[in-house]
């Protein structure tokens, strides 16, 4: 049986999680020195906060061969929650960006690349509470949970963001907060690139006029 997905909805908002919705920095540069002591294995944990985004399996892919990958997820994951959820914050303006939304008559929605029991834990620490947090997905295949709750709209850092509103045929909105800068996500094709969510309340009654 083919389930045809809900027709879009201006209202219904998309935010990716990572420098998005949440600075996971420090929380995650704290992981990463902990597991990198734990398995003996030297990583730069500043060079990889400064390219989050994609999954985590491909920043791994960076530090261990192949057939150790998958190993190195999971032993990083069992220790994420000790160490990066304490110190994660929201970014500037994302709390109000919600909730505009949710004054408009809105539903939010997360799609992230990050796993979902990691994400639910920064999003139930910090006390946001979107409607649907969808995760393991990246890039075009964020399209996958866009689609499926019919949103409207997908904010974004990153390129891969872009290129997933794009496919789901999602307004595509970027914040310059990430490690892609406004000029890349312009070219990548963001229908609008903003600052950071502080402008999103202004862009949005805007956009809903």
């Amino acid at each position: 049986m083919t389930t045809t997905p809900p027709p879009k909805d201006p209202l219904t908002v998309g935010f990716d999680l990572d420098l998005t919705l949440l600075d996971t920095r420090p929380g995650i540069k704290a992981a990463f020195v902990a597991f990198s002591a734990e398995v003996g294995a030297p990583i730069d944990a500043d060079l990889v906060v400064s390219r989050l985004g994609p999954p985590l399996e491909q920043e791994m892919a960076h530090w261990f061969p192949a057939e150790h990958v998958a190993e190195m997820t999971a032993r990083y994951r069992a220790l994420y929650p000790s160490y990066a959820i304490e110190p994660t914050v929201p970014m500037p303006g994302a709390l109000d960006a919600i909730e505009a939304v949710r004054e408009a008559g809105g539903r939010t929605i997360v799609v992230t690349a990050k796993n979902g029991a990691h994400a639910g834990l920064h999003l139930d620490h910090l006390g946001i509470r979107p409607d649907v947090v969808a995760g393991g997905l990246w890039a075009e295949g964020k399209a996958e949970a866009l689609r499926a709750h019919g949103a409207g709209v997908y904010v974004g850092d990153h390129v891969g963001d872009v290129r997933g509103a794009a496919t789901a045929g999602a307004f595509s909105v970027a914040v310059a907060t990430g490690p892609c800068p406004a000029e890349e996500l312009r070219a990548a094709g963001a229908d609008v690139v903003l600052a950071d969510l502080t402008d999103f309340r202004a862009w949005w009654e805007g956009y809903r006029g």
